[in-house]
Formats: C-alpha cells, sequence, structure tokens
C-alpha cells in the first residue's frame, strides 16, 4: 500500500473536480429518500386523510434522527466513519426499497397499519440521516470548502430534483386510473436505485480520490482515529513517522464542550435557521395555504419552488463578495428571518398565491445560503479531529432545530379544528 506525504503541499486541482462531483451525489443520496417521501406528500394525504401526514411523518422522523446524532457525536472521536457512512447509506437504500414494498404488499390501501408501517420506515429514514449527514459534514470539515459545499449543494438538489421528478410523474399520470400511486411507486424506484448507487459511490469511490486521501492522511497525522478504516480503502497503510518530537506526542485535542462555548453563536444560529424553516415547510405549505387557481399543482409548486431557491442559495457564498463571515452579520440576517412568519400568516389568510410563491422562494433561498455560510466558516482554525467533531456538533443543532420546527408547525392548526 502506498503512503502520502502530509508535509508536502496540498493537491490543489488533482481529482478536486471528481471529488466535488461525488461529494454532490452522495449530498444527494443523504436526503434523497426522505424528499421524495416529502414531495408525495398529496399521495399520503390522499391515503390517509385523517392522519395529517405532512406533519405526523416528519415529526416522527426527528426524534430517530436528533438522538442517533447526538449519540453519535458523543462518541465521534472513537467512531469508524466509514462504516459510520456505510451503514447509513445502506439503510437508506433498505428503507427506501420497503416503502416500494409495503405500497405493492397493501395495494396501495390506506388504514392505521399502513400507516403505522409508513412511519416506522420514516424513523429508519432519520436514523440513516444522522449516520450520514454527521458523519460526512464531519469528514469534509477538515478537506477543502468547496467538497462540502458541493455536499450541501447536492443535498438541496435531492430535493429540486424530486420536486422536478414529481411535478412530471403528476402530469404524466394525472388522467390514468390511480395516478398518484403510479407516481409514488416510480419515485421509490428511483430513490433505491439511487441509494444503491450513492453506497457504491461511498465504498469504491471516494476513498481513492488523491484529494480526499490527502486530507484524510492529515488528519490522521494530526491524531484523527475516525478515518484509519476510510486510509485502507484508498490504498494508504500508514503514515510516514514524523521526525518532528513534538508531532509525535499525543496531539492536545479540544472536546466537544470547549468547541461548542467556541462556537455557540454557529450552534444556535443552525439550530434558529431550521426552526423557522421547518416551522412552515413543508407542514403549513402542504395544508395551510388555502384553495387557489392552481387546484393540486398548488402544494407541489410551492414545494418544488422552496427546493429550487434552497438549491440556488447554496451556490451563492461561492461568489466570495457573496458570502457572509461576519459572525455578528450572520445572527442578525438568521434572527430577522422569524419575521417571515407573520409575512405567511397573513399571505395565507389575505394574499394570493403569486405572494406566497414569492415569500415561499425567498425561505428556501436564505436557508440554503445560511446553511453554507455557517457550515464553511465554523470549523476553520482547528486540527482536524477538532473541525470533524465540530461538524458533528453543528449537524447535532440543524437536526435539533428540525425538531422544534416540526413541532412548533402544529401551532398552525390551532382554531381550525382536527
Amino acid at each position: 500500500m502506498a503512503s502520502i506525504d502530509v508535509n508536502a503541499p496540498p493537491p490543489q486541482l488533482e481529482g478536486k473536480y471528481a471529488a466535488m462531483l461525488v461529494c454532490w451525489l452522495l449530498g444527494n443520496g443523504c436526503l434523497f429518500s426522505w424528499n421524495s417521501m416529502l414531495t408525495i406528500q398529496d399521495y399520503y394525504v390522499n391515503l390517509f386523510p385523517r392522519y395529517h401526514p405532512s406533519r405526523v411523518l416528519t415529526l416522527v422522523y426527528q426524534p430517530f434522527a436528533l438522538l442517533t446524532i447526538f449519540a453519535l457525536s458523543y462518541h465521534e472521536a472513537k467512531i469508524n466513519t466509514r462504516k459510520r457512512n456505510l451503514l447509513g447509506y445502506i439503510l437508506f437504500f433498505l428503507s427506501s426499497l420497503l416503502v416500494l414494498v409495503l405500497d405493492l404488499a397493501t395495494s396501495g390501501k390506506g388504514g392505521l397499519g399502513t400507516f403505522i408501517g409508513i412511519c416506522a420506515i420514516s424513523a429508519a429514514f432519520g436514523i440513516a440521516d444522522a449516520h450520514v449527514q454527521g458523519g460526512m459534514v464531519g469528514d469534509l470539515s477538515f478537506m477543502p470548502v468547496e467538497l462540502i459545499q458541493s455536499f450541501l449543494a447536492g443535498s438541496a438538489a435531492s430535493g429540486a430534483l424530486t420536486s422536478a421528478l414529481r411535478l412530471i410523474t403528476k402530469a404524466a399520470f394525472e388522467n390514468s386510473q390511480n395516478g398518484l400511486r403510479k407516481g409514488a411507486i416510480l419515485f421509490f424506484a428511483i430513490s433505491s436505485f439511487f441509494e444503491l448507487l450513492c453506497v457504491f459511490l461511498y465504498a469504491f469511490s471516494f476513498p481513492k480520490l488523491p484529494i480526499v486521501k490527502y486530507y484524510r492522511s492529515k488528519a490522521a497525522s494530526e491524531g484523527s482515529k475516525t478515518v484509519s478504516a476510510d486510509l485502507a480503502a484508498g490504498g494508504i497503510q500508514k503514515l510516514p513517522e514524523s521526525t518532528d518530537e513534538e508531532n509525535r506526542k499525543e496531539p492536545d485535542r479540544l472536546g466537544n464542550k470547549q468547541l461548542l462555548l467556541q462556537n455557540i453563536d454557529y450552534a444556535l444560529g443552525m439550530f434558529l435557521i431550521y426552526t423557522l424553516t421547518l416551522s412552515i415547510f413543508p407542514g403549513f405549505l402542504s395544508e395551510d395555504t388555502g384553495s387557489h387557481s392552481l387546484g393540486t399543482w398548488y402544494a407541489l409548486v410551492l414545494i418544488t419552488m422552496y427546493n429550487v431557491c434552497d438549491l440556488i442559495g447554496r451556490y451563492i457564498p461561492l461568489v466570495k463578495f457573496l458570502k457572509m463571515e461576519s459572525r455578528r452579520g450572520l445572527m442578525i440576517v438568521i434572527l430577522s428571518r422569524f419575521l417571515l412568519v407573520p409575512c405567511f400568516y397573513f399571505t395565507a389568510k389575505y394574499g394570493d398565491q403569486g405572494w406566497m410563491i414569492m415569500l415561499t422562494s425567498f425561505l428556501g433561498l436564505t436557508n440554503g445560503y445560511l446553511t453554507v455560510c455557517v457550515l464553511t466558516s465554523a470549523p476553520k482554525g482547528y486540527k482536524g479531529p477538532e473541525q470533524n467533531a465540530l461538524g458533528n456538533l453543528l449537524v447535532m443543532f440543524l437536526l435539533g432545530g428540525i425538531f422544534a420546527g416540526v413541532t412548533l408547525d402544529w401551532l398552525w392548526l390551532i382554531g381550525k379544528g382536527w
């Protein structure tokens, strides 16, 4: 097996663009299955009209994701990153396949038993998300920012792609018998195939990219214990021993508590970004925006516009003068987004669909932009193991914000009855 000289200059171009593409695809796989389930909410609302699936499925998903990421973040320094991410992608694949099998086995019939099965699969998606999202963000935090940006853009692209596919399948099957079901079946067949592709990409392609091997070797030289299996998969047996006596000592590493205290504004920022977003998307957009001329297409158009603008927002920070890195500035913008709550309330009550589409687009644009700004700014100034740990902590607060958001989303139902 080969070794890498971590004291040599980092590879600036070799494998970088291939790594960005693979990261984009892996980011897609992180949320493709879950976004597929969110995007076919019109099918589930029709199948389970009494159970509020757009809200319940998200509410089931989040506690499992949050508890799993909490446990994984606590033990992050000792966890084999390769096994963690592979387990997550495999679980995504099996869960997507199970949605398809359950629908075929029940012949597309509703009922409490089927809904409980869908909820159990939603919980499995949450566990898989915590494994993959925390593991990948932590792993990419000690690599060039272009890689983590590509991963985050890929996760947003999964929403845009699933929304586009949903619009196409709805148009294709709208006038056929069981059109909603046929579109849903096609969705999860595609989702299962794509998640299987991600398993192979992460297992065989990603660890062999030169730029990935270099930064993992560098992290290992700084004391990281989580990358050894990935280094072996990439053909790196061991690092050359340092001749510097000081570098051979066990490196000092900040604990999770210290990292969190030094970056509490970034952590709270991630929490607040997703608390606001998930208090509106997708539950409010799916059920509480009234009836308009777009009819059954209305909720789909809103979700599509959110996802497309979320994707666009994640590419804006690539333009350096548009990227916000001021810690105070980021917090001011994050807090100001809460003004969207009364805006959505009064637009749903008095506005027309054009204003709602514009507001939803702005919600997605700011969500994507702020997510990338925070996650690419926070891990600076630390060694590889600390950057990995901080990436996991930020994802934990992100998932905590999502859980708070989907819980607060139920407040929109006050006064509407059940």
